[in-house]
């Protein structure tokens, strides 16, 4: 097991045509089943909800990639992986386009978006955190709750608590969930939410700025199918959100919601009499032994070797496959389609290097942002890109990665079976929380 990182190196295997073949062909093949599906929406009570193609594709790809007749390797999700992050940047390069015509329209919005953010930050600490404290979980509600627990936080854990304690444990945790269910459960939760018409439609739109972009899109996808007639308003304003959060989400969170976290995690400690182990302070029984707390592993795939002929089919393959999948669904295809695909497949790739160049901001940052700035009117490209992309829906663009995530299932299954049912609810109730606090603050001053 690799002690930096939490993960365990599988049987090394040679990455094979074979494998870039099955990795294409079945996320194409997901993606296509899931338009063909359709979408659908059910009354439960008062509220509805929506089932789409990005739930269909995850579902999918899920059932595939952890059914044991014809197992995934771990060479093909290897593959999967690779295309996955460009089919997220892709994703996130068209969400873009669809800010920059639409800046006119959110100039007013400036402390709403200020505001979610707050909302992003603080949800998890003041309402997930009293929670998982009283539920056992001991210090591992720390890293549970601090926020939504994405890559970066991650990465932040493991140098500042290490693998082996309890913080890294609760963060890992709400990653690994996230990562594997984040985007399915999001997009329910929103669309409930959505119908219920609590919240202003942009409202839950600001929330859904959560620094994931798998979970936007699934919270995307799902507001656009309850409110059809402000589908755009809502992608782009979620986008934006989103971008926010990126940029001072991680700085925040650890400057902020970090500290504050610790100080009420010593308060519902004693408020609920519980120890840093999770056990009662109030029990009069000899205390158990305690048991040795193993490190949550994930195995560790073969590493892809990308040659530039390989970087350069990943690349077009993630591309014909979001384009395929937005021509089936939209029913029309022209060739600037084609050529718009190619302008945002050059800027993600644009974006990919500029990253490893400025290590300290992500991709999806620069994606985002520069997306934005190409498709704004105040600029000469404005009018240009968004003819270019003004007959591709963003949703379907992102199909295919959705289904990557699901085939990737496999790699995750035994830390999965590891989790306790209170370290899910806690996760659960942390992304729920982060989402519906900021949507909260954001309506404040949207009916202001």
């Amino acid at each position: 097991m690799d002690q930096s990182t939490g993960t365990t190196s599988a049987t090394e295997q040679p990455i094979t045509r074979a494998n870039w073949i099955t990795a294409i062909v079945l996320s194409t093949v997901i993606s296509v089943v899931s338009v063909l599906i359709g979408e659908y929406k059910f009354q439960v009570g008062p509220a509805a909800i929506a089932l789409f193609p990005i739930i269909w594709a995850v579902l999918i790809g899920a059932i595939i990639g952890v059914q044991r007749w014809r197992p995934v390797s771990g060479a093909t999700r290897s593959v999967a992986t690779v295309m996955l992050e460009i089919s997220i940047l892709l994703f996130l390069a068209k969400l873009g386009t669809e800010i920059g015509p639409s800046l006119a329209k959110f100039q007013n919005l400036g402390p709403a978006i200020l505001l979610q953010e707050v909302g992003h930050i603080f949800g998890t600490v003041l309402l997930a955190l009293p929670v998982a404290v009283a539920l056992g979980l001991g210090r591992a509600a720390i890293g549970a709750t601090w926020s939504i627990d994405r890559e970066s936080y991650l990465a932040f854990a493991i140098e500042r608590f290490g693998v082996r304690s309890p913080e890294y444990r609760g963060v890992f945790s709400v990653w690994l969930i996230g990562s594997v269910f984040g985007a399915l459960y999001v997009s329910l939760l929103s669309g409930f939410m959505g119908s219920l018409g609590i919240f202003h439609p942009l409202a839950l739109a600001l929330g859904l700025g959560l620094g994931s972009g798998s979970m936007m899109l699934g919270g995307v996808g799902a507001l656009s199918l309850i409110y059809p007639e402000r589908a755009a308003e809502i992608a782009a304003l979620a986008a934006l959100s989103n971008l926010v959060t990126n940029i001072v989400g991680f700085y925040s969170g650890v400057f902020l919601a970090l500290p504050l976290c610790r100080r009420l995690y010593a308060f519902w400690s004693r408020v609920f009499g519980r120890d840093d182990e999770g056990n009662s302070r109030r029990a009069t029984a000899k205390p158990k032994k305690q048991k040795k707390q193993q490190v949550l592993e994930v195995v560790q795939d073969p590493e892809v070797k990308l040659t530039p002929s390989l970087t350069l089919l990943s690349y077009l393959v993630v591309g014909a496959g979001g384009l395929l999948a937005s021509a089936i669904g939209t029913r029309s295809f022209e060739i600037k389609d084609a050529v718009g695909i190619v302008v945002l497949l050059v800027l993600t790739w644009v974006c990919v290097r500029l990253a490893k160049l400025v290590p300290m901001v992500p991709a999806s940052v620069f994606v985002l942002g520069i997306g934005t700035l190409l498709s704004a009117n105040f600029l000469p490209t404005g009018p240009l890109v968004a003819d270019l992309m003004e007959n591709m829906k963003v949703m379907l663009i992102g199909l295919p990665g959705l289904a990557l995530i699901g085939l990737t299932l496999g790699r995750d299954i035994q830390a999965l079976r590891q989790l306790s049912w209170k370290v899910v609810l806690v996760a659960l109730l942390t992304y729920s929380s982060s989402f519906l606090a900021a949507a909260a603050l954001g309506q404040t001053v949207l009916h202001l």
